[in-house]
């Protein structure tokens, strides 16, 4: 294992023909990837300054992998096979989620591979444009609580699930206290929240790290609950954050609401290395070829083959 902080982000040469040879030998017909970020040149900029200084929601060296133009970043996926991936975009203050969500909407139009995603955040016009977000056809929301620094359980989100939960679209959410903790962080908020909406499809990024047994039980208990795979079990989390073994058996029986998750460009190492921390892990075949592909088929309403 590399030292903590100190990760390889050179993607190798072949990257894309090793990615591909991967999902070949599962038979799979690409790849689902549900945490992925395109975002407005001038937002994507600002999110990697932010690395670059290893602000203190990082609190480390963070080096982005895919320091690359947006049309470059597309192809790259592309090269990797990727049936589908997503926008994420997500609110920090009020005011933005409505234009974020335009932007994600032109997005998705002119890259027909990306899944129409969408944002929201407390504030007064949350129902308006979340209800806008759905007619459009949004199949993923994201929202990051330790980044936006707000409740979950906000009184004016409370129309929001509502309408989310009605249409059953899923919402990743960033919930976890990893890297830093918040103040809204931790389990106890979206647990509150799943009582008042049972049948909440929320998909919990990162897998709620480092609260990795509090989330899994979270999953475990609601069957309209998930899990992403965003950088769980890389060196790079491992260093810090590891994922405790003994709930690996766990896991696997939770094979079915497992998700493939990135935070594609925005990692430090290849992408490559996500996908090979999860093969060996040895949850078997079956197990990766849910995650890999057909569980993020089943959440954004894709046909299980090409």
């Amino acid at each position: 294992m590399r030292p903590w902080g100190m990760p390889s982000a050179t993607p190798p040469d072949d990257e894309p023909q090793r990615i591909r040879a991967l999902t070949e030998s599962l038979g799979l017909p690409g790849l689902v990837d549900v945490h992925t970020h395109f975002m407005p040149q001038r937002v994507l900029a600002k999110v990697w300054d932010y690395f670059d200084s290893a602000g203190p929601l990082i609190g480390r060296a963070w080096p982005i992998a895919y320091r690359l133009p947006e049309d470059e970043r597309v192809a790259a996926l592309r090269g990797f096979g990727l049936r589908a991936f997503t926008s994420l975009n997500y609110a920090h203050r009020p005011g933005m989620a409505a234009w974020l969500n335009d932007w994600s909407r032109g997005f998705a139009a002119r890259v027909p591979e990306c899944a129409l995603s969408a944002t929201f955040y407390p504030e007064e016009s949350a129902p308006e444009y979340v209800a806008q977000a759905l007619a459009a056809g949004t199949r993923i929301f994201k929202v990051h609580v330790q980044v936006g620094a707000f409740d979950p359980l906000d009184e004016r989100l409370a129309a929001v699930w509502g309408l989310v939960e009605d249409a059953q679209v899923p919402v990743v959410i960033h919930v976890g206290s990893g890297p830093r903790p918040g103040e809204f962080t931790g389990p106890r908020g979206p647990a509150e929240l799943l009582r008042r909406h049972p049948r909440l499809r929320l998909v919990f990024a990162h897998m709620g790290m480092p609260e990795y047994a509090e989330f899994l039980a979270l999953a475990e208990a609601h069957e309209s609950v998930g899990l992403d795979t965003t950088m769980v079990f890389t060196d790079f989390v491992e260093a810090a954050d590891p994922y405790p073994r003994e709930l690996l058996p766990r896991l696997a029986q939770l094979r079915e609401r497992v998700v493939l998750g990135t935070d594609f460009p925005n990692i430090p190492y290849p992408y490559l290395h996500q996908l090979e921390a999860l093969e060996s892990l040895g949850l078997g075949a079956d197990w990766l070829r849910a995650v890999l592909h057909d569980n993020g088929a089943r959440l954004l309403g894709l046909s299980e083959s090409a």
